[in-house]
């Protein structure tokens, strides 16, 4: 049994639990608005966010593809998606909630990974983009020390490859004390200290 069960996953049921919170916290009349994330505004960012850490997180355990209906979707159109993807999350989190799904290797198209190791990366992109999406609307994300220190650990193993398919700015400088998620979200690219955009002079 993979150790990275036991490990991981319960990262996985704490960041998918945030992510459901800013997402409640995230009003309609915000979806126009620009953020951080270079020509996003929060519509595009919300739905980048509930496609690829729900949606992303469920087929993955499933060894299954996106399909295209749901990669061309505007979830935000539904006034209710916040619901609805706290729902998926469940759906998702639950589908890695079994240690077999863990082993072996996961097709992504272009490579293959190990399951496990792609979990990291999810719990990564959960936690990051769920920082994306409070900072855009003027929320906290808050995760516990461990699973910042998970987070810490696969941007800094990955961040080549995803600077690569620019998933990731240049590091952002941060002090050598800095917290530790602050710190993950500057390796990635994102100024930790970044003023909510709802407080931006536009």
């Amino acid at each position: 049994m993979s150790d990275a069960y036991h490990n991981v996953h319960p990262y996985l049921v704490e960041c998918a639990a945030e992510a459901a919170r800013v997402a409640r916290g995230v009003r309609a009349e915000m979806l126009p608005e620009p953020t951080h994330c270079t020509d996003w505004d929060v519509r595009a960012l919300v739905n980048h966010w509930v496609l690829y850490t729900s949606h992303g997180l469920e087929h993955r355990a499933l060894r299954k593809q996106l399909p295209e209906e749901l990669t061309a979707r505007d979830f935000t159109a539904d006034p209710g998606w916040a619901r609805g993807y706290a729902e998926q999350l469940d759906r998702a989190v639950a589908a890695w909630d079994d240690p077999a799904v863990w082993e072996g290797e996961i097709d992504l198209g272009m490579a293959k990974m190990p399951a496990d190791e792609l979990a990291r990366m999810l719990v990564k992109e959960l936690a990051v983009h769920g920082w994306d999406v409070a900072t855009a609307t003027g929320q906290e994300y808050r995760i516990s020390e461990g699973a910042a220190r998970l987070v810490l650990d696969v941007v800094e193993t990955h961040g080549d490859l995803y600077r690569q398919y620019d998933g990731f700015a240049d590091p952002v400088p941060v002090p050598d004390d800095a917290p530790v998620f602050e710190r993950a979200l500057a390796a990635s690219g994102r100024n930790p200290r970044q003023t909510p955009v709802g407080e931006m002079d536009h």
